[in-house]
C-alpha cells in the first residue's frame, strides 16, 4: 500500500487520545502541522474546549463543496492485559495494523489528511473546481457538540462524508440513541427487619417488565435501512451495605430509534410509560436523558450516495443497494444541523470498534482510498459540466 497512507495512519493510532477524558490535543497539533507542512492552512478551533482543539481546513473555492469529518477520539483500551498487541503501538501483523482507534476511526482522518492535500493541489492547478472542508472533531465518543461547533463556525458545506467504519458501505441512514437514567425510590430499613422498610429492588420490577413490553411493542417500528428500535436496560444499581434495605434503585436504559422517531417522540413514550407504572403502582419514579445521538436521513438516491456505491462496488465488489448503519454518528450533525446531503462510509469494521485488539485490514484502507478519489473526483467533474 502508499507507504505515505501506512505511515500516517501508524502516527495517528501510536497517539493515545482516550475519551474520557478527552485527550485530543496532541494529536489535532499533529494533524494540523501534518496539513501545514504540505500547503493547506489548518485551523485549530479551540471551540467548545480551549484545552482540546480541533482541526478544521478548507481547500478550493468552488462548489461542490464536500466535508470529511473524522474523530480524533477513541474509547478507553482498558484492561491492557487483554490485548495481544498493545493499543499504541501500530503492530503490523498478516496485512492487519492493530491498534485502538484503528478502526474507529483514525483510518478515516488518515484518509481525509490524504485527500484533503490531494484536491488541493488539483484545485490550485486548474484541474478541478469545487472545495472540500476538513474536520478532525473531538468528543464524538461521549456525544460532545464537536462536529457540531465546526459546523457553525462555517466549515460546513454542499455534501458530506463521515469516515466512520462501514466495510466501505454506504449508509444513507443512522440510528440515534438515547441513554436514560430511571431513578426508582424505597424506603431503607434494617435487613433483619424488611418488613420495616420499603426495598427500591422489588419496586424496580414492574418498571423494568413495562421496559421489556415497552421493547416488543417498538420493534414493529421497522426500518428498511437501520432495522428496528430497540430499548435495552443495560445497567441496574441497588443497595449501599449488604444488611440495608435499598432505597432507591437506577437502570440505565440504551434507547435506539429510526429516522422516523424523533427524540422529543421518544422522550413523551419514556415519561408515559414510567408516569403509567408509577400510578399503576405507587411508585416513585423519576427520569432523565443523560445522552442523545438524533437519528439521520438522506434519500438513497442522492449524489453523493450513488458516487460512494457505485465505486466501491466498481473497486471492492461491495455490494451496492441502498443500506443504513446502526450505529450512531456524527453524521446527524451534518444532515439536521447544517442540512447537507452527507452519508456514513469507510474503511474497517464496525465490529473491530471498541473491541480489544482492535484491527484494520490494510488492503482494505487502500482500497477506501482509491473509492475516496474516484468519488469525490466524479462529484467535482459533475459540478463543473
Amino acid at each position: 500500500m502508499d507507504e505515505e497512507l501506512r505511515s500516517l495512519l501508524t502516527s495517528l493510532v501510536e497517539i493515545e487520545t482516550e475519551n474520557p477524558p478527552g485527550d485530543e490535543a496532541a494529536a489535532a497539533q499533529f494533524v494540523s502541522d501534518w496539513l501545514d507542512s504540505r500547503g493547506v492552512s489548518a485551523t485549530l478551533v479551540e471551540e467548545p474546549f480551549p484545552d482540546r482543539p480541533q482541526v478544521a481546513a478548507r481547500v478550493g473555492g468552488g462548489e461542490p463543496s464536500v466535508v470529511l469529518n473524522g474523530h480524533l477520539d477513541v474509547v478507553p483500551a482498558g484492561d491492557r492485559d487483554q490485548w495481544t498487541h498493545p493499543p499504541y503501538d501500530s503492530t503490523v501483523r498478516d496485512g492487519r495494523l492493530y491498534g485502538r482507534g484503528s478502526a474507529d476511526m483514525k483510518c478515516g482522518v488518515a484518509l481525509a489528511m490524504l485527500a484533503t492535500v490531494e484536491f488541493a493541489d488539483a484545485f490550485e492547478s486548474g484541474a478541478l473546481d469545487g472545495s472540500l472542508v476538513f474536520h478532525a472533531a473531538v468528543g464524538e465518543e461521549t456525544a460532545e457538540p464537536g462536529t457540531k461547533t465546526l459546523l457553525e463556525r462555517g466549515y460546513d458545506g454542499t455534501y458530506g462524508v463521515v469516515l466512520e467504519p462501514t466495510a466501505l458501505r454506504t449508509a444513507t441512514s443512522a440510528k440515534g440513541l438515547g441513554w436514560y437514567e430511571i431513578s426508582v425510590g424505597g424506603d431503607p430499613s434494617h435487613a433483619s427487619r424488611p418488613d420495616e422498610g420499603d426495598n427500591a429492588i422489588g419496586n424496580a420490577r414492574p418498571v423494568l417488565d413495562a421496559l421489556e413490553a415497552y421493547d416488543e411493542e417498538i420493534r414493529a417500528r421497522s426500518d428498511s435501512l437501520v432495522g428496528r428500535p430497540t430499548t435495552t436496560v443495560t445497567r441496574f444499581e441497588a443497595g449501599t451495605k449488604e444488611n440495608v434495605v435499598p432505597e432507591s434503585a437506577t437502570i440505565t436504559v440504551d434507547r435506539r430509534f429510526v429516522p422516523a422517531e424523533t427524540v422529543e417522540e421518544v422522550d413523551a413514550e419514556i415519561d408515559a410509560l414510567l408516569s403509567d407504572v408509577a400510578a399503576e403502582h405507587d411508585l416513585n419514579v423519576e427520569w432523565t436523558r443523560t445522552r442523545v445521538y438524533e437519528s439521520a436521513a438522506v434519500p438513497t438516491d442522492s449524489d453523493i450516495a450513488v458516487r460512494f456505491r457505485d465505486a466501491a462496488a466498481e473497486r471492492a465488489d461491495i455490494d451496492p443497494e441502498p443500506w443504513g448503519i446502526r450505529a450512531a454518528t456524527d453524521v446527524r450533525n451534518l444532515v439536521n444541523d447544517a442540512g447537507m446531503d452527507a452519508i456514513t462510509w469507510g474503511p474497517g469494521s464496525m465490529a473491530q470498534a471498541h473491541a480489544y485488539d482492535e484491527y484494520i485490514e490494510l488492503s482494505e484502507v487502500e482500497a477506501g482510498y482509491d473509492i475516496l478519489r474516484t468519488a469525490l473526483r466524479g462529484l467535482f467533474e459533475a459540478g463543473a459540466d
